[in-house]
């Protein structure tokens, strides 16, 4: 099933429920968006290095994560390494794959859970497209020189983008507008998944690890994300 194509953006549904992907397909190009749709997972990466000679192809992937053959986890990786800036949002309705989903190396930038809203899946692929691709407005947060882009859904240091997924974007998000303010692990969770899903503690660590290490590649002199033993983290930006 292909959408018409003209100069419209191209997602990429690789979900191998007809049902679905024909909902997800309609409402997407109800917003504007051309869609191809591939049900097998051995299809996914030579019909994307097909599509991208020369700079072509889809502007963001919808993978779904229990696929025929090569599975999802397996493709985001692979994709991840192929086309690091081609952005890929995760289907599944295996929430206890969340965690390695986002948590882990696999780089997606998103994650859905079925069943969902095919509404709810073209804002989540508005917001992603306006990270990876940039957005005019930043908002710079008070006290620091990180600049918050709340409608790119970005974080920069020194002008550059640290290439946050939304989970960590949201965890620098929260802790940003209350500079110096403990958070528990807790009250993070809260924030950084809003289903109220029951995740460890250890997710939150995996995050803020991944999240220091991003910004620590641009300011490798600076801490600003600070760990208070036994409690949580702070932002503390320095005087």
């Amino acid at each position: 099933m292909t959408s018409q194509e003209h100069e419209q953006q191209q997602v990429l549904i690789v979900e191998d429920e007809p049902k679905i992907a024909r909902l997800v397909a309609d409402y997407l190009a109800g917003s504007g968006f051309a869609t191809h749709h591939l049900d097998h997972g051995d299809a996914v990466l030579p019909w994307l290095a097909e599509a991208r000679q020369g700079g072509q192809g889809p502007v963001l992937v919808l993978l779904d994560l229990m696929l025929p053959g090569t599975d999802g986890l397996t493709l985001c990786r692979e994709i991840r390494q192929r086309w690091p800036a081609l952005p890929v949002i995760m289907l599944t309705a295996r929430v206890e794959e969340v965690d390695r989903l986002l948590g882990l190396e696999l780089g997606a930038d998103d994650y859905i859970c079925k069943p969902f809203s095919p509404r709810e899946v073209v804002a989540r692929v508005k917001a992603v497209l306006r990270r990876s691709q940039g957005a005019d407005d930043a908002e710079q947060a008070a006290g620091s020189d990180l600049v918050l882009d709340e409608e790119g859904w970005r974080a920069l240091a020194d002008g550059q983008d640290l290439a946050l997924t939304a989970v960590e974007f949201q965890l620098l998000k929260v802790m940003m507008h209350a500079p110096g303010r403990i958070f528990s692990r807790d009250q993070l969770m809260d924030h950084m998944y809003r289903d109220h899903r029951i995740v460890s503690e250890r997710t939150v660590d995996s995050h803020v690890k991944k999240l220091r290490r991003k910004i620590s590649e641009v300011w490798p002199e600076r801490e600003v994300i600070r760990s208070v033993y036994g409690v949580g983290y702070k932002y503390q930006p320095e005087e």
